[in-house]
């Protein structure tokens, strides 16, 4: 598949760059993959497109404060994306990076903490793990998670424009995120909101929960002019024995598995295809991918030329996901990370 296969044309007045005040407020694009129409509806009417013994799997990944901002000794302006901590060394972190030039291992940085840190605190970068992907290590007692925890900020999606507020320290999280991990928000899962699962078991319909911590892999965009060359960075996942019970639960009263997002999506498949319910996955999913387990999906409209859009095009096919996206551009839904959702049936 070409790279220039997974373009469209995105309308920037139309990225969203506030929350809805109301999560399940937000518009819902249904794609029916049998006949290949589209019917508008609200998130909030969720259960009326599903069936009794259908199964929502969702992510349940806490996104973290992770960017840190930062100078050299010597004055220069450094942000560090912090991605995870490591094995080895002991307390060293992997982070992306953002300066005007390489830095070399050995410097040392200085993070602007405000009056936590009235003397300032220092990192240093430690090596490489591979181009633009600095192993960063803490010089003083306090430890890199305590200095997240102080000072880190929200990593809001560079497409809105704006710096993080206080308010998106809740919106720009599920209601059931429950493991700290994740650089970016599971956004599928943003739409539900308290109470919604109570009412969704009424109708027959069930959930369960996995873990995937998104980082660079999901978002990195994909830069090959063949879109099977691209190499998907590994990003951790566990999928819990309930978890795995209530899939063949629903699977042997013909209930669908349903993946709410393409992290969930990801975790599915990989435990398919290895029968592991713990580690890294690099799965990457594009179309002439054939799906085990996820059936039907829930997700947002993403970014051209992503891993994501071409998740989703392997589900329901590349005509039928542009001629969604058209349909949903036509109607003016908002796209993107706070934008409006699309389920995939």
């Amino acid at each position: 598949m070409r790279l220039s296969e997974l373009d469209y044309e995105l309308p920037e007045e139309l990225i969203a760059q506030e929350p809805l005040e109301r999560r399940d407020d937000a518009r819902m694009l249904v794609v029916d993959r049998a006949s290949g129409r589209f019917e508008h509806s609200r998130f909030y009417k969720l259960g009326r497109h599903l069936r009794d013994g259908d199964l929502l799997i969702l992510n349940d990944t806490r996104v973290f404060p992770a960017r840190l901002l930062a100078r050299k000794e010597s004055g220069g302006k450094v942000e560090l994306l912090m991605v995870r901590a490591l094995e080895e060394p002991a307390g060293a972190w992997l982070a992306l990076m953002r300066s005007h030039r390489p830095l070399k291992p050995g410097t040392r940085l200085v993070v602007d903490g405000g009056p936590m840190l009235k003397d300032g605190h220092t990192l240093t970068i430690v090596g490489y793990q591979k181009p633009g992907r600095p192993i960063v290590a803490s010089d003083n007692s306090m430890t890199i998670d305590q200095l997240l925890a102080g000072c880190g900020l929200l990593a809001l999606p560079h497409y809105i424009h704006r710096p993080a507020a206080s308010a998106d320290a809740a919106y720009y999280q599920t209601v059931f995120a429950a493991h700290t991990g994740a650089i970016a928000a599971p956004t599928a899962g943003l739409h539900f909101r308290e109470g919604q699962f109570a009412e969704l078991e009424g109708a027959g319909i069930r959930h369960a929960f996995l873990t995937l911590h998104i980082g660079p892999g999901t978002f990195t965009p994909l830069r090959s002019a063949e879109v099977e060359a691209h190499t998907m960075e590994a990003e951790w996942y566990t999928i819990p024995a309930p978890t795995v019970e209530a899939i063949e639960h629903a699977r042997r009263i013909g209930g669908r598995v349903i993946a709410v997002g393409t992290s969930s999506a990801r975790a599915l498949e990989s435990y398919a295809i290895t029968r592991d319910l713990e580690g890294f996955t690099g799965l990457f999913i594009s179309p002439g991918f054939r799906f085990k387990l996820v059936g039907a999906m829930i997700t947002n409209f993403h970014m051209p030329r992503s891993t994501v859009l071409a998740l989703v095009m392997a589900l329901a096919g590349r005509d039928l996901i542009l001629a969604a996206y058209r349909e949903a551009i036509r109607h003016r839904y908002h796209l993107l990370s706070y934008g409006d959702a699309m389920l995939i049936i």
